[in-house]
């Protein structure tokens, strides 16, 4: 019998049986076999669902598996940071948002475009954990730009063009 995850328990107090690291993405998920120190468990939740560092799995066999963000490649964006807000904004870019930095993943694209307009890039390794959107929790899921708008889904190695001012541009 194999132990399943149906439920997330948010901003879990513990204690924990084990943590499983993931990294941005990983913490999108609905249906997906994750492996930690407790060994193997299946997630099978009702829909898909954003994750934030510590946040818990409760198993089936009653454990609680706590989740942690992996270190992954990102960048730390100083100096006018309102102006390189909003182009990053602008492009629907998933960012940290601080008193006197921005986070994003690495993009060579958007670092070319950050560095055009100023900004002072570092790349490190680290947690990321973006801001939450309007529209979900932890994930800024779907936007609405109006009728006639095509949207073309945004991720890793895709191209693609907006019809209100986005230059076209490549995640690969």
């Amino acid at each position: 019998m194999t132990t399943t995850a149906h439920e997330i328990i948010r901003n879990a107090p513990g204690p924990f049986d084990a943590q499983v690291a993931l990294d941005y993405e990983g913490r999108l998920l609905r249906r997906k076999r994750l492996t930690c120190e407790g060994g193997d468990f299946l997630v099978d939740l009702p829909e898909v669902t954003s994750l934030e560092d510590g946040d818990a799995f409760a198993l089936s066999d009653g454990r609680q598996i706590v989740v942690r963000a992996a270190p992954e490649p990102v960048v730390v964006i100083r100096g006018n940071l309102p102006r390189l807000a909003w182009h990053i904004g602008n492009r629907h870019t998933p960012c940290r948002i601080e008193a006197d930095r921005l986070i994003i993943r690495q993009d060579h694209v958007l670092e070319a475009m950050l560095q055009k307009l100023g900004a002072d890039l570092s790349r490190t390794d680290m947690p990321f954990r973006p801001e939450g959107g309007a529209y979900g929790h932890g994930r800024t899921f779907g936007h609405d730009h109006g009728p006639g708008h095509d949207h073309v889904p945004h991720g890793a190695g895709e191209s693609h063009r907006h019809g209100h001012g986005h230059p076209a541009h490549d995640h690969a």
